[in-house]
């Protein structure tokens, strides 16, 4: 894979998008350059101690870099669109996204329990576990259905369907 690759993850708080995209992640990581990009949509992560440098002056408002001989740390109070991330991150062969349902990605959206079917109109795959009888749903055929506990056949259907951006 020599193009520059994006696939998105859905779904409910609780699904297990986090732990999957981790899984992917340290598998593809052996041969490929990874970056991954999470929204936080009700604004609850916490980046960094309360009273440190990089703390105040995060709450100044300013687009804040913080970097060490070991990592590079953006904390911005901005919005930014797909385009200007990809920009800022730059160095990468595949992008995994956690939420953002909004980007014209492909996207596995991923259940436990039960599938909540408005997820079918921006998905283009569902990621399930065996607490799931799928065939009770009534679920589009161009939707692929895939094992959530394997993730080799997952990183193959993002090989396979991933955008090039």
């Amino acid at each position: 894979m020599n193009k520059r690759v994006a696939v998105a993850f859905t779904g409910p708080s609780g699904s297990g998008k986090t732990t999957l995209v981790e899984k992917v992640a340290k598998v593809l990581i052996e041969g490929h350059k990874v970056a991954i990009i999470k929204n936080d949509p009700k604004d609850k992560a916490i980046f960094d101690v309360e009273g440190k440098d990089s703390d105040r002056f995060s709450k100044t408002g300013a687009e804040v870099v913080v970097t060490s001989p070991t990592r590079t740390t953006y904390l911005s109070h901005r919005e930014k669109s797909l385009d200007e991330i990809v920009t800022m991150i730059n160095d990468f062969d595949i992008l995994l996204v956690e939420g953002l349902k909004t980007l014209p990605l492909p996207r596995i959206a991923i259940f436990r329990n039960s599938i909540d079917e408005s997820y079918f109109e921006c998905s283009e795959a569902i990621a399930i576990d065996h607490t799931i009888d799928h065939t009770t749903y009534t679920i589009p055929e161009h939707i692929d259905i895939l094992d959530l506990n394997n993730t080799i056949q997952i990183i193959e259907w993002i090989q396979k369907h991933s955008k090039e951006i």
